[in-house]
């Protein structure tokens, strides 16, 4: 029986290109190299290593949502919305890799933390630029929480600009206006580097989107916006609960009350009329 010719095949490398002139093109782009070298523990605990590399992650997921929040917010003022609800429906999927940060901390026993609690100093996670960029993003706005970023010029210019900029739901508010709801002009003309207040107006508003197609536009873009609010409020609750385990009612590193602030934030929603809205349609 005679064997068909087979058709040519390319012989496929043993092995992929390993002689570069220089750094490998991998490196060149992700910088491995400097983010595996950033790590300076500053205890001999083992744990303070997790601990780090854990803050550090977290960093680097903050960034990627400020990224989201500012794309969504610039799509908005567009009129650009499935841009805009493409933008936080990623950040959703980043918000809950986030999330999942904690559970490297969230099982610390007190004498596992204080091993190395000392090393932090005064050090806190509510003194992160990148996360009161988030913070700001959602209308959670204050100019005191500028006052630790003074020794860093360009961190505390960046942060005075998104002060001064409108938050992601002012964006929300004023296209809904254009769309024509009925969104008050002491809303529209608010001081957007003050913290956001409810607003009994803003609520109809929502209310009548709710009430109508859920096929819309706006109705999309609060589903979206609402799935963001949820997810936050998971990782405040979860900062609570991982903040209680490891110290108790202690007072925080960086000055806080510690866990009597961190329950004070887990009580707050953020884009706060998208769901009490739901309580009259």
């Amino acid at each position: 029986m005679s064997h068909q010719a087979q058709p040519h095949e390319a012989s496929e490398p043993e092995t992929p290109h390993l002689d570069f002139a220089g750094t490998t093109p991998y490196e060149d782009y992700v910088k491995a190299d400097v983010l595996t070298h950033l790590q300076h523990t500053l205890s001999d605990d083992p744990g303070e290593m997790v601990f780090l590399v854990t803050t550090q992650v977290m960093e680097l997921w903050f960034t990627v949502i400020v990224h989201e929040w500012e794309t969504a917010a610039h799509a908005l003022r567009s009129d650009d919305v499935p841009t805009a609800v493409a933008a936080l429906k990623r950040s959703v999927r980043e918000l809950e890799a986030l999330n999942a940060s904690w559970k490297p901390l969230g099982q610390l026993t007190p004498a596992q933390f204080n091993a190395y609690r000392s090393a932090l100093g005064e050090g806190s996670g509510f003194q992160s630029a990148m996360y009161r960029r988030m913070e700001f993003l959602l209308g959670e706005k204050s100019a005191s929480m500028l006052v630790p970023h003074r020794g860093a010029p360009r961190v505390h210019a960046e942060l005075e600009k998104a002060l001064a900029e409108p938050s992601l739901y002012d964006e929300v508010l004023r296209l809904m206006a254009r769309r024509g709801c009925a969104i008050p002009g002491s809303v529209l003309r608010r001081d957007v580097s003050s913290r956001y207040e409810p607003s009994d107006a803003v609520e109809a508003a929502w209310t009548a989107v709710y009430a109508g197609d859920e096929t819309t536009e706006l109705a999309r873009l609060g589903e979206a916006l609402t799935d963001v609010a949820e997810l936050v409020w998971r990782w405040r609750n979860d900062h609570l609960v991982a903040t209680r385990r490891a110290m108790g009612a202690k007072p925080g590193t960086g000055g806080s009350a510690g866990v009597a602030w961190l329950e004070k934030r887990a009580q707050k929603n953020v884009f706060p009329e998208l769901w009490t809205a739901r309580s009259h349609v």
